[in-house]
C-alpha cells in the first residue's frame, strides 16, 4: 500500500484495519502498560531524534488518559499516547509519542493510531504538535485544524515552553480538534 497523498480518509482507515486483522495485529485502548513496555517504549524515545523524550514515570501517566497499542503476541507494532495539560483550569490533551514499526510503515498504521486517539478526545481539547509534513497531512485528513501560536492562550503558551515543545514555528505546527477549534477564541481571553 503506498502513503497517501489525496483520498478517502474513510477508506484508507478501513484499509489499514483490515492489515491489522489480517496480520492478527490487535488494536487494543489500553490504561495501564507493564513496567517492560513502558522501559522499552521510554528507551525508543531516547534514542529515535523523531520521538520527544519520555521517562517510564510519565509514559505511565499518560498511558492513565488512555493509549492506543498495535500488539501481536508480546511484541507492540505501534502506539500513541495523550499528554495531559493544565491551562487555567482547563484540561488540554496533546497527542503524542506516535511510533509504528518499521516493518508496518507503509500501511498508514499511524494515521489509524492518529484517528483513534483523535475520536476518544473528540468531545476535549486536543492539541498535536508535529514537525514532520506527512504527520500535518494526516492532521487535515482526520480533521485537526492548523493554528498559530498567537491565535492560543498565553497559558497554553506557557505550558508548553515549559514542556520544551514550544519551536518555531516554520518547523513546527499546531493542529487542534473541533472541539478545541470551537473554543479557541473564548480560551485566549482566559
Amino acid at each position: 500500500m503506498d502513503t497517501i497523498l489525496d483520498t478517502d480518509i474513510i477508506s484508507v482507515i478501513e484499509k489499514a484495519e483490515a492489515y491489522c486483522f489480517n496480520e492478527d495485529i490487535e488494536i487494543k485502548l489500553v490504561y495501564k502498560l507493564s513496567n517492560k513496555t513502558l522501559e522499552l517504549i521510554s528507551e525508543r524515545s531516547k534514542e529515535l531524534s523523531t520521538l520527544y523524550y519520555v521517562d517510564v514515570d510519565m509514559l505511565r501517566t499518560r498511558a492513565e488518559n488512555g493509549c492506543f497499542i498495535l500488539k501481536k503476541d508480546d511484541r507492540i507494532y505501534g502506539h500513541i499516547f495523550v499528554h495531559e495539560h493544565q491551562v487555567k483550569g482547563h484540561s488540554v490533551y496533546e497527542r503524542t509519542s506516535l511510533w509504528v514499526d518499521r516493518d508496518c510503515r507503509n500501511y498508514n498504521l499511524g494515521l489509524l493510531l492518529m484517528s483513534r486517539m483523535t475520536e476518544l478526545f473528540s468531545n476535549s481539547f486536543l492539541i498535536s504538535v508535529a514537525q514532520t509534513p506527512k504527520v500535518h497531512h494526516y492532521n487535515e485528513l482526520i480533521g485537526m485544524t492548523h493554528v498559530t501560536l498567537a491565535k492560543m492562550s498565553a497559558g497554553l503558551v506557557e505550558e508548553l515552553e515549559k514542556l520544551g515543545k514550544l519551536r518555531d514555528e516554520l518547523n513546527f505546527k499546531y493542529y487542534v480538534n473541533e472541539c478545541f477549534k470551537s473554543e479557541i477564541g473564548h480560551l485566549k481571553q482566559i
